[in-house]
């Protein structure tokens, strides 16, 4: 079922490997032209516009933007126990490991009577995107919520697609994890107009005011991938999320059963999702195939599965060696990195690039999904070469603080009076020397 990539013979270049490995090809350039009008468009007529394309794209008009309160009580009140229980958990287990992550102001004194003090700043209000679609994601409140709310920040707004089963309103699963978290605002909009709606903000319905937002985080499909883009700059935004991807790094002594079920359980988001083994056992991969082809057909979401899958962004890529293995799967730097092979301790801090890594047979990514406590909103498409996931981080602003004495300045001053003539730059050094007349 899964083509494969044979590097057996010799592992290419950091770069070559790149466009060698099976990669999702997702052109968010091709769309812009397509989400820029939505974009203009809400900004110049605010809700009307939003609730205009919800209608087209969503096939439903909400009555308003903003989900009364009360509706998210009776969301909670009649969520499945056994939902409730879990979710619980998995904010349990997500605040434990977040609260760990905030920063502490740090002032350093430089000289006697100078000193430098790093402060972190939360974000003051920001948008967190749960999407719908393909499929319902309480869990993605859960991990933008919680970071946010460990940072500090002050206001937040969950913004999920209204569902038409559910009148105009986003799923109640939805509904009531926000409750759970305690956040009382939640606005019933997706996609591009979602993204543009929360970075101008807008009066609803009610005529309540409906407030822009700094930031906004979470994943999406590819249009309100290229919204973010485009609107980067008026506020802050996470990423530019791709489609899902795992990859796994196993050798003879992994569990055909297991390497198959991980890789579907990825395939299953969407099809376009990528499942990509790395391998140095061709008996290993074959014995997948087989435990793919019996687990696909039991699945729910066989289709689309069968589709990722058999997908070019999906694959089986045999190398020689684990530490073959290892430059592979750095080279493709998964958003999801499993790794099941002997020793996967030791072999998972030789890793570089990865949004995360499952360590071992039982840390599997459905784990890290829901009840870890880590963060599943992690970099796609190569991006974990150079970003992180989620955390507590993404809300918070470092800010110098610079505090000095006449002393401390007049110490330094020549110095800055020399920077500022090597740059061409004198009345920078005017500015201190103005503060001392025997400088002046």
């Amino acid at each position: 079922m899964l083509s494969r990539t044979d590097l057996r013979s010799a592992v290419p270049s950091p770069v070559a490997l790149r466009t060698a490995l099976p990669r999702a090809e997702v052109d968010v350039d091709a769309v812009l032209h397509r989400v820029r009008p939505i974009v203009e468009d809400v900004r110049t007529r605010g809700v009307a516009a939003a609730l205009d394309y919800t209608e087209q794209f969503d096939g439903v008009r909400a009555e308003s933007v903003r989900v009364p309160v009360g509706e998210l009580t009776a969301a909670l009140e009649t969520l499945e126990p056994a939902v409730r229980a879990a979710l619980e958990e998995s904010i349990d287990r997500a605040r434990k490991v977040h609260g760990d992550q905030r920063r502490r102001d740090v002032t350093t004194q430089v000289v006697p009577g100078g000193t430098v003090t790093e402060r972190w700043v939360p974000v003051a209000r920001v948008g967190l995107y749960a999407p719908g679609g393909l499929a319902v994601y309480p869990s993605s409140v859960v991990m933008n919520v919680v970071p946010a709310q460990a940072a500090g920040v002050e206001s937040l707004v969950v913004c999920s697609p209204p569902q038409a089963d559910f009148g105009g309103r986003p799923h109640p699963t939805i509904l009531a994890a926000a409750a759970l978290l305690g956040v009382d605002e939640v606005w019933a909009v997706g996609g591009a107009q979602a993204m543009a709606l929360l970075a101008y903000g807008g009066t609803d319905t009610d005529a309540a005011a409906l407030d822009p937002v700094d930031m906004i985080t979470g994943p999406g499909n590819i249009y309100v991938t290229a919204a973010k883009r485009l609107l980067r700059g008026l506020i802050g935004i996470d990423s530019e999320a791709g489609p899902t991807e795992i990859a796994i790094l196993a050798d003879a002594t992994a569990d055909p059963v297991h390497v198959a079920a991980d890789l579907i359980s990825q395939a299953e988001h969407d099809p376009l999702a990528a499942s990509v083994l790395v391998t140095d056992s061709v008996e290993l991969a074959d014995a997948v195939d087989v435990e793919l082809a019996a687990q696909v057909k039991a699945t729910r979401h066989s289709e689309r599965v069968a589709t990722a899958l058999g997908g070019p962004q999906s694959g089986v890529v045999l190398v020689s060696t684990v530490e073959d293995g290892l430059l592979v799967v750095d080279a493709y730097a998964a958003e999801h990195l499993e790794i099941q092979t002997a020793n996967a301790r030791a072999v998972a801090a030789r890793v570089r690039n990865a949004g995360a890594i499952f360590v071992g047979a039982y840390s599997p990514v459905s784990l890290g999904d829901y009840c870890a406590g880590s963060n599943h909103v992690l970099p796609t498409g190569g991006c974990a070469r150079h970003s992180s996931g989620l955390s507590v981080q993404t809300f918070l602003r470092g800010i110098h603080v610079i505090d000095y004495s006449e002393d401390a300045l007049r110490e330094v001053a020549g110095h800055v009076v020399a920077l500022a003539e090597a740059e061409d730059l004198p009345a920078h050094g005017q500015a201190v020397t103005a503060r001392f007349q025997d400088l002046g």
